[in-house]
């Protein structure tokens, strides 16, 4: 049982829609300190918006969310954000290591040049998963997976302490995906929490520790082998097959 005082995340009647329909309806969730979460959920069920809006990047009807208790504002250097790799303009002109440089802008300023230490930082973000001989490749010649790696790299190299993933699986092949899930366990063992948008069943218990289901409204949240079963699913997908085949 986690204790109440462990929460790192407090999401409080989150409502979002857009223009007159419901996106998410009245969230309540409490995320504890140092797990592995996967979102999941048919499409259109509000997914990547619900991160949106506990990171602020849209404004819900009503609801707040806190993180350590306090707000977005007061916690963002300790917050890292991927999103999904289709939202990003890959022909801005800018190499490899200068995206994952962006990710240490929180501690040294957007006006202050980055210091050998951040550049370090950088190149140890880059080894870590597998792209430090791209460093000085423009962003748009790599690859879809190559990108999501470059963009991992930027979050880590923050050294946040809760991070946001948006289907960092999307579009990449099997060897990224297994790259990605190890440093996520690894992210896990360091005492982080780390949240995902995931949209494969099959490899959420494979992957994951705890996971929120949702459609428009919040369905369950808690450990897998507790919240991941059979009945939760069909009230998410509002399917009578069985979802779990195989698992």
């Amino acid at each position: 049982m986690v204790k109440t005082d462990n929460y790192v995340i407090e999401v409080e009647d989150m409502t979002v829609a857009y223009r007159v329909k419901p996106v998410l309806w009245d969230i309540d969730l409490r995320i504890p300190r140092g797990v592995l979460m996967a979102i999941v959920g048919p499409n259109g069920a509000g997914k990547s918006t619900l991160i949106k809006a506990m990171l602020e990047l849209i404004k819900p009807i009503s609801g707040s969310t806190l993180f350590n208790g306090l707000s977005y504002r007061q916690q963002r250097k300790n917050i890292g954000y991927v999103p999904q790799r289709g939202s990003v303009d890959w022909d801005f002109p800018t190499t490899v290591l200068d995206v994952v440089l962006m990710g240490r802008y929180g501690h040294i300023g957007w006006i202050k040049r980055p210091r050998r230490k951040e550049r370090e930082l950088a190149e140890e973000a880059l080894i870590k998963v597998g792209m430090e001989d791209f460093a000085h490749r423009q962003i748009s010649e790599l690859s879809g997976g190559q990108q999501q790696r470059v963009f991992l790299a930027r979050a880590l190299v923050q050294d946040a302490d809760i991070y946001f993933m948006d289907e960092p699986f999307q579009g990449v092949d099997a060897k990224t995906e297994r790259a990605i899930v190890d440093i996520l366990k690894e992210m896990r063992k360091q005492g982080k929490t780390v949240i995902v948008v995931h949209h494969d069943l099959q490899t959420v218990k494979e992957y994951f520790d705890w996971v929120t289901l949702l459609n428009i409204q919040l369905i369950a949240c808690g450990p897998i082998s507790q919240v991941f079963t059979e009945e939760n699913l069909v009230k998410t997908y509002h399917s009578t097959g069985t979802l779990l085949k195989g698992r």
